[in-house]
C-alpha cells in the first residue's frame, strides 16, 4: 500500500510544474494589460504607468516573472490580488464554501438519481425504460451547461416564477457568515431570530435548486450509464445466479448482491466527476451569479488579475488532485488487485 501511495504522490511533482507553467503562460497570452485596466484614464501618464509596472513586477522578462512566482510559491506566498490587494488565499477561503456547498449538492443529486436510473435501466434491460434512460443520459451529457442553465432560468424563473434567477439568498435576510454554507447559516439565523429571519432556510434552499440541477446533470448522466454497465456485468456472475437459485427475493438480489458489488466502479466514477464539476462550476456560477470560486476566476480573467488566476487555478487543481488521490486510495483498499497491479 505504501508503494501504491508513493507512486501517486510522485506524480504530483511534474503535475505541479505543469500547472504552474500552463497557467502562467496562458494568462500572459490573453490580450489586455492589467495595469491599463487598473489605472483607467490615468494609464495615459507614462510615469504613473511605468511606476505601476515596476511595483507589480511586470516590467521584468517573463522567465524572471515565472521564477519569482515559483520562489513565492515555495515560500508559501500565493500573492495578492492586483485589484483588491487582498491575499489570494484569503479570498479563496472566503469564496470556497459557496462552491463546496453547490458542488456537494450537485454531486449528491447526480449520484442519487444516476444510481437509481442506472439500476432501473439494468433491471429492465432492453425495455422502453432502458432505452429512455440511456437516451436521456446521452442528452444530459451532451448539453452545454450554459444553454441548459439559461433554458431552466427562462422556464422556471421567468415564465413560471418558481425559482430565483440568481444569488444565494434574498437581500431581505441579514445572514451572518458563520460556516460559509448558506443553508446552515440561514438555518442558524432562523433559529436565533425567528421573527427577523423567518423563511431564510427555505429561501436558501430555493436559490440552490436550479444551480444544483444544472451542475449535477452531467454527473448524473455519467453515473447512470456507469451504474447500468456495472450492474449488467455483476448480474452475470455466478454468485448472483446462485442467489437467485436459492430463492432470494429480487430486491435482495439486486440491492445486496448486485448493486453493492457494482458500486465499486461507480464510486471511482463519482470521484472522477469532481474535476468535471469544477469546470462546470465556472459556467454555472457565472450564469446564476453564484459568489463562488468559478465566478471569482472568471471575473479575475476579465480584469487580468494575474495572481488570482494563476494561484486560484493552482489551488483548485490540487483540490481536484487530492480528491482523485483519495478515491484511488479508497479504491485500492477496497480492491486489493489494484494495489498489486
Amino acid at each position: 500500500m505504501f508503494l501504491f501511495l508513493a507512486k501517486r504522490l510522485l506524480i504530483l511533482i511534474p503535475t505541479f510544474f505543469g500547472i504552474t507553467i500552463l497557467t502562467f503562460l496562458l494568462i500572459h497570452a490573453i490580450p489586455g494589460d492589467p495595469v491599463q485596466i487598473m489605472l483607467g484614464e490615468r494609464s495615459n501618464d507614462p510615469a504613473v504607468y511605468a511606476e505601476m509596472m515596476r511595483n507589480l513586477g511586470l516590467d521584468q522578462p517573463l522567465y524572471i516573472q515565472y521564477w519569482d512566482y515559483l520562489v513565492k510559491l515555495f515560500h508559501g506566498d500565493l500573492g495578492k490580488s492586483f485589484v483588491t490587494s487582498t491575499s489570494v488565499w484569503t479570498e479563496f477561503k472566503a469564496l470556497f464554501p459557496a462552491t463546496l456547498e453547490l458542488g456537494t449538492c450537485a454531486l449528491i443529486f447526480g449520484a442519487f438519481f444516476g444510481i437509481i436510473l442506472g439500476v432501473l435501466a439494468a433491471v429492465k434491460r432492453g425495455s422502453f425504460l432502458d432505452h429512455g434512460v440511456m437516451g436521456l443520459s446521452l442528452v444530459g451529457y451532451s448539453m452545454p451547461i450554459f444553454w441548459w442553465g439559461l433554458m431552466l432560468i427562462m422556464l422556471f424563473s421567468s415564465m413560471l416564477g418558481w425559482t430565483p434567477v440568481s444569488g444565494r439568498i434574498d437581500l431581505l435576510y441579514d445572514i451572518e457568515p458563520y460556516t460559509g454554507f448558506m443553508v446552515i447559516d440561514a438555518w442558524r439565523a432562523e433559529m436565533l431570530d425567528p421573527e427577523m429571519n423567518a423563511g431564510a432556510l427555505w429561501d436558501a434552499i430555493h436559490h440552490l435548486i436550479l444551480p444544483t440541477i444544472v451542475l449535477g446533470t452531467i454527473p448524473m448522466a455519467v453515473i447512470s450509464r456507469m451504474t447500468r454497465s456495472s450492474m449488467l456485468e455483476v448480474m452475470g456472475e455466478d454468485y448472483v445466479r446462485t442467489a437467485r437459485a436459492k430463492g432470494l427475493s429480487p430486491a435482495r438480489v439486486i440491492f445486496i448482491h448486485t448493486l453493492r458489488n457494482a458500486l465499486i466502479a461507480v464510486v471511482t466514477v463519482i470521484g472522477l466527476q469532481i474535476g468535471t464539476m469544477v469546470g462546470g462550476a465556472v459556467l454555472t456560477e457565472t450564469i446564476f451569479s453564484w459568489p463562488g470560486i468559478g465566478k471569482w476566476l472568471v471575473d479575475s480573467i476579465f480584469r487580468r488579475d494575474y495572481p488570482v488566476v494563476q494561484n486560484g487555478l493552482l489551488i483548485v487543481a490540487f483540490v481536484v488532485i487530492g480528491v482523485n488521490l483519495l478515491v484511488d486510495v479508497v479504491y485500492g483498499l477496497v480492491n486489493p488487485r489494484i494495489r498489486q497491479e
